[in-house]
């Protein structure tokens, strides 16, 4: 089941985010980030969470690319599952749930940018219609490695 994400799923979903920042070929984020900086960095709509029961399993929300674009328009796109459940398309049901709610909010394009070692995440993105549009060598360090990552890109089909 996908849901609204709510401010009291926060330790859940805090807890997924550690395990994707803790691979080290998730996100370039910091460790223990509040509810306050998520929710103040990330864009209102668009947030999500995939349950099984009571359990949270996996998150997904939208960050503001620029404020050089025409704020809201434009998403950089965050899809983490929970160890344990990846392999089973949930990271596809939160990426699809993603698309829709942000083409309906006329979210004109989304973005990504994948760890070049995250293969799994990176098939999920191309079955969604997303892009490969640019390579960024050593973008960011994650766990003190250098990392490359794809940058790819999927327009709102709505509008286009």
């Amino acid at each position: 089941m996908i849901r609204i994400m709510r401010a009291a799923d926060w330790g859940e979903v805090s807890a997924i985010y550690q395990e994707g920042i803790d691979t080290g070929t998730a996100s370039f984020r910091t460790p223990d980030i509040s509810w306050e900086n998520w929710d103040s960095s990330h864009l209102k709509a668009c947030r999500f969470v995939a349950c099984k029961g009571k359990e949270i399993i996996g998150w997904s929300a939208l960050l503001p690319v620029s404020a050089n674009y025409d704020i809201g328009r434009v998403g950089e796109t965050e899809v983490y599952v929970k160890h344990g459940y990846k392999g089973q398309g949930i990271g596809s049901l939160l990426l699809d749930a993603l698309i829709k709610e942000s083409e309906n909010k006329g979210i004109w394009m989304l973005q990504a940018g994948i760890f070049l070692q995250n293969s799994a995440i990176l098939k999920i993105y191309e079955k969604a219609g997303f892009r490969v549009v640019g390579y960024r060598e050593k973008i960011g360090k994650a766990k003190g490695v250098w990392q490359d990552n794809l940058l790819m890109e999927r327009r709102n089909k709505l509008i286009a």
